[in-house]
């Protein structure tokens, strides 16, 4: 689904990625697992056309999306969350929601059939959300565009442990139903393992161990990570 082939990135003159190669089958889950500063976040915006890349390619459904600009991988069906819970804080809940949704009622009952939680929070501002809360409505907002591609940048980041379960939970069922692929980055491995089926290390800009996730990846993933 989707591929990133020898893929090379920088901020002016500073080379961050390091002919990264790597793809997420359709249906597939893989995670990206590093320390701070490893590169992460910058391969996710690679992959979604927020940093030109310098070399390489990125494909999706085996079209070279490489130099299309953002908006045009999301026509093409690439959701993007990024990290930090985003939302418009002085608009409520369901205002956020609905200006991804528009009239398109039952997309809007999926999302909220996917995370209840936001059943309750409606006409809350979501400036006045928990950080957990915040995030379950960025990923929302996200499926509101029908992704097929799901990227998700750090999305445990800062929120409760309940909230991190159940986010857990909405990765793994949004991937069991075999139309919608992840691509998640997370620096807490246990949730990695959990969440996808696939695991890929980086650290200084390029990959130092690909796997299949699962508790008996754990110990081997945190020992490549402490090298």
């Amino acid at each position: 689904m989707l591929e990133l082939k020898d893929v090379v990135a920088a901020y002016g003159r500073t080379e961050v990625l390091h002919g990264v190669s790597l793809s997420i089958p359709t249906g597939g889950a893989a995670s990206v697992i590093g320390h701070n500063g490893a590169g992460k976040t910058t391969l996710l915006r690679a992959a979604v056309g927020l940093l030109p890349v310098r070399s390489g390619q990125v494909l999706l459904d085996g079209e070279d999306v490489t130099r299309l600009r953002p908006h045009q991988r999301v026509r093409r069906g690439v959701g993007y969350v990024p990290q930090g819970q985003q939302s418009f804080g002085q608009m409520t809940t369901l205002e956020n929601l609905q200006l991804v949704a528009g009239r398109d009622s039952s997309a809007l009952d999926e999302v909220l059939d996917t995370f209840p939680a936001l059943t309750g929070l409606l006409a809350r501002r979501a400036g006045l959300l928990s950080g957990g809360q915040r995030q379950q409505l960025a990923i929302a907002r996200t499926l509101l565009t029908r992704p097929r591609m799901l990227i998700l940048d750090e999305p445990t980041e800062g929120i409760q442990p309940n909230v991190v379960a159940e986010i857990e939970q909405v990765i793994i069922d949004l991937t069991a139903r075999g139309d919608l692929s992840v691509l998640l980055v997370e620096q807490h491995v246990g949730f990695a393992m959990r969440a996808t089926q696939d695991y890929h290390v980086l650290a200084s800009g390029r990959v130092v161990s690909t796997g299949t996730a699962g508790a008996a990846a754990v110990d081997s993933v945190r020992s490549v990570m402490a090298v």
